[in-house]
């Protein structure tokens, strides 16, 4: 499917203030881009780096005052997710290189902390569930999703105490819960077709099988039409907007539209 999507933001600042922005997608296994382009107002022409892991980055300096910032794709991606809950994961001495990072404990993902709740997880549910499976499980019945009970500093442990979040807190605990079993699992933000209320979303993977497998507490079964932004060990790695200074965000929109086959390729000129 093809899916035309994009966000809009009005900052403020009251300094010259750094930023590293993550606006553009990469095209990899699962999805293709298309087109894109980008606005700043007032104008401003960002440098662009890759980060450790494999993300776009944009860097540049909002001016003092407000800025509009403006990113419009058009991204071909999966209608439908490959989906493995049930499988083994590997011994971690057969694991990639690439995929021991997203072993470790990290800022939000304290997963040294919680082996014995990922172990009482696992063991009550059904065999055919598997680990990551029961894990999602748990969450959609557990954490109910609830916005004003985290914050940007909630870790994983946080939020199974609270027993309610968002969709980043959501990821957190489902990455925390993976890595304390030795399944490698990584944050993913991006845009969900359909999502209700549409924003920017969060979501997380874990290796089984030789491969990375789409997992979403935060939905009742698996669903396509995603575009990855990044990817990281959790928030703090993908955030779409950091900055190295005050800055304070007064407005966003998100959108996120199917273009129909054989239809021209454009982009919605008022956000909706």
């Amino acid at each position: 499917m093809r899916l035309l999507a994009g966000c809009e933001l009005i900052v403020e600042s009251n300094e010259n203030c750094a930023v590293v922005a993550m606006l553009r997608p990469r095209s990899g296994e699962a999805q293709w881009l298309i087109s894109e382009t980008y606005a700043f107002d007032p104008h401003v022409r960002p440098t662009e780096f890759v980060d450790v892991f494999g993300n776009l980055c944009q860097r540049f300096v909002v001016p003092n005052g407000r800025m509009r910032i403006r990113a419009e794709l058009e991204v071909e991606t999966e209608r439908d997710i490959a989906i493995a809950p049930w499988a083994a994961p590997a011994p971690a001495i057969l694991l990639p290189d690439h995929t021991l990072q997203y072993l470790l404990p990290s800022r939000y993902c304290p997963s040294d902390r919680a082996f014995d709740k990922a172990q009482a997880i696992v063991d009550a549910a059904t065999p055919r569930s598997g680990q990551v499976g029961a894990i999602v499980e748990w969450i959609r019945a557990q954490i109910a999703y609830r916005y004003g009970v985290s914050d940007a500093s909630t870790d994983a442990l946080e939020t199974m105490d609270a027993g309610a979040g968002v969709c980043r807190d959501c990821a957190h605990v489902g990455i925390t819960l993976c890595r304390s079993l030795r399944i490698p699992a990584r944050m993913v933000v991006g845009y969900l077709y359909g999502l209700e209320p549409m924003d920017l979303h969060a979501w997380f993977e874990a290796y089984l099988d030789g491969r990375w497998y789409t997992f979403d507490p935060t939905q009742s079964a698996p669903r396509g039409g995603r575009i990855v932004v990044a990817y990281g060990r959790d928030a703090a790695d993908v955030a779409f907007l950091t900055n190295y200074g005050w800055l304070t965000t007064l407005e966003m929109q998100v959108w996120v539209g199917e273009r129909p086959v054989g239809s021209p390729s454009s982009f919605p000129v008022d956000g909706n």
